[in-house]
């Protein structure tokens, strides 16, 4: 909680103004009672106009005073609700980018979504509220239990013994509320990763007729959300009308003292009608500590759930003093493994300057890691990964990845003009834009359409083909004349025809640019100066084609399946 309470820090001025303007309105509201017992036992028995005309004023003056200082304060706790909140939930989307990927993997995305909505507005609210009620329901408690001991005070012993029966309700209410709002919040985080995964594979779902299946899926995990958020609404429900009921048998109790204490003249009517007012103040300040209690519980659970992400120290930190091997791209002995397995064993390969590297593989022989260690999204366990002679762990981030041009498997287009996407906000100009949609052979769709550049894409560029979405994202890649070109199976949805026009114009404009093609298709990497072949996580042939037909049965068998190409060499 201190990190969260700690954007509150550059608006102590206001939240002192308001907390003051609170202190002064509820004040105000306690002493209406006083006044008006005053009234009854002591100025309307004299019979005089001016002096009821003057003590009614007193009570006009403390109405307008509590109306006007609660709804000042109010507003003021509204804004440093929403501005303290704004920079938490921006300092939030900033880490979450921040991340490394492993730290991203382990909380989820679901989680970060989560976190990022929910949790900050269940931290808003608790902000809000503790402002608005914090300062005035306890002076509204102590305040109105001490106006009733100076108004009544066997009275108020009657009322007295109620308080620490209240007090231990809520406290142990408090306690299991925190761990029922938590698991809460984690059962949220599923519904949220059900939705996301449902959405984005609709077309699939549809197409295989499995939305009956889907529903069923997602009714489980809908009732699975729903039973926590019962048994935290039922745990945290019950304080309110036990603290009702409590405090309404003890206004039973003071209505019937209070009957004989004025009977047997030991009390006036004035003073029983002010006591029952201060009884109504504390029955409220009561049923407001209830919905702070509430709004508190829900939100240090959230609280806690965005602290945790914030105070996850920077991952992957430079390292100036690690080596680096010679080569534009250079991997040393390189093994990796997410926790697990291996997925990739010691594989070694080094690219120079203006060349171009081809890797291919069957599916899940750690094509697309090897990338991921390439950009430093994930440390190597062990080995080198260098880029220009440095070791990747030696870069500052941004350094590194600037001489990156990437296209990655399940890559994303905004809901925004092509230019857009392709400018990915770098600030490129026309000429540029126009240049990388040529190569990237995306110019003749685009100029086709009437909007041209300035088309219109929606989520994930679902009114594009898959072939049209690869060359917008190629040339999102080529657009900043990048250092390094690395394309992650981004030909696959291409035809042959546009798969070779790429690739000659790739060569042909992209002269001293390195190209790193990881691909399904030996089409698109057997014309590499390069090419490494991975099976099961290894290096089982590394060459040119004419070396590797001859040399590795792997690459023969994925030419001969692909293409139908028989080798002689065999």
């Amino acid at each position: 909680m201190k990190k969260v309470f700690g954007y509150l820090a550059p608006h102590k001025g206001r939240i002192a103004y308001g907390l003051t303007l609170k202190f002064v309105g509820t004040v105000a509201e306690l002493v209406l009672p006083m006044v008006m017992a005053y009234m009854i036992d002591e100025v309307a028995p004299t019979g005089s106009v001016r002096a009821i005309l003057l003590w009614g004023g007193v009570m006009l003056a403390c109405a307008v005073a509590a109306f006007a200082c609660n709804v000042v304060a109010n507003r003021s706790a509204s804004r440093v609700a929403r501005d303290s909140t704004r920079a938490l939930r921006g300092d939030l989307f900033a880490k979450t980018l921040s991340l490394s990927a492993r730290q991203a993997d382990e909380v989820t995305v679901p989680s970060l979504v989560s976190r990022l909505s929910s949790d900050t507005y269940n931290i808003h609210t608790m902000i809000g509220m503790i402002q608005r009620l914090g300062i005035r329901t306890p002076i509204m408690l102590v305040g109105g239990v001490a106006l009733t001991f100076f108004v009544e005070p066997v009275l108020a012993l009657v009322l007295l013994a109620t308080v620490p029966v209240l007090s231990l309700i809520v406290v142990l209410i408090s306690r299991r509320g925190i761990v029922l709002y938590t698991a809460l919040q984690r059962a949220s985080d599923g519904m949220v990763r059900k939705v996301r995964d449902d959405y984005t594979g609709m077309r699939v779902i549809k197409a295989l007729s499995k939305t009956e299946c889907e529903s069923r899926s997602f009714a489980e995990v809908n009732a699975e959300l729903s039973r926590r958020a019962q048994r935290a609404a039922l745990t945290t429900g019950i304080t309110n009308p036990l603290l009702n009921a409590l405090l309404n048998l003890g206004m039973v109790a003071v209505i019937a003292v209070g009957a004989y204490r004025v009977a047997a003249g030991k009390a006036m009517v004035g003073e029983i009608i002010a006591f029952t007012s201060y009884f109504t103040i504390i029955l409220n300040a009561v049923i407001s500590i209830s919905r702070i209690f509430d709004v508190v519980t829900r939100g240090t659970a959230s609280a806690r759930r965005v602290e945790d992400v914030l105070a996850r120290p920077r991952d992957l930190l430079p390292d100036p003093d690690a080596s680096g091997a010679p080569g534009r791209i250079c991997f040393d002995r390189v093994s990796f493994g997410y926790g697990g397995a291996p997925v990739l064993n010691d594989i070694s390969f080094t690219v120079g300057e203006g060349e171009s590297l081809g890797v291919i593989g069957a599916t899940g022989s750690g094509k697309s890691t090897l990338a991921a260690l390439l950009l430093r999204f994930y440390d190597a366990d062990s080995g080198t990964v260098s880029v220009d002679g440095k070791n990747v762990r030696a870069y500052e981030e941004e350094e590194l990845r600037k001489k990156f041009g990437v296209v990655l498997q399940n890559d994303f287009l905004m809901a925004a003009s092509i230019r857009e996407n392709i400018d990915f906000e770098r600030g490129l100009g026309d000429e540029a834009i126009r240049t990388a949609a040529q190569t990237a052979q995306a110019a003749p769709f685009i100029e086709e359409n009437e909007a041209g550049y300035g088309a219109m894409l929606t989520a994930r560029g679902s009114n594009l083909s898959g072939g049209q979405k690869q060359r917008v994202l190629i040339a999102r890649a080529l657009a900043a004349s990048p250092e390094i070109l690395l394309l992650d199976d981004s030909s696959g949805a291409l035809d042959y025809k546009t798969d070779a026009r790429l690739r000659k114009a790739i060569r042909s404009r992209m002269q001293g640019t390195t190209i790193v093609m990881i691909a399904q298709r030996i089409s698109s990497v057997r014309f590499a100066d390069h090419i490494l072949v991975l099976d099961e996580g290894r290096a089982v042939g590394y060459g040119t084609d004419e070396e590797l037909r001859r040399t590795c049965p792997v690459y023969r068998s994925i030419l001969r399946s692909q293409t139908g190409e028989v080798d002689d060499a065999q």
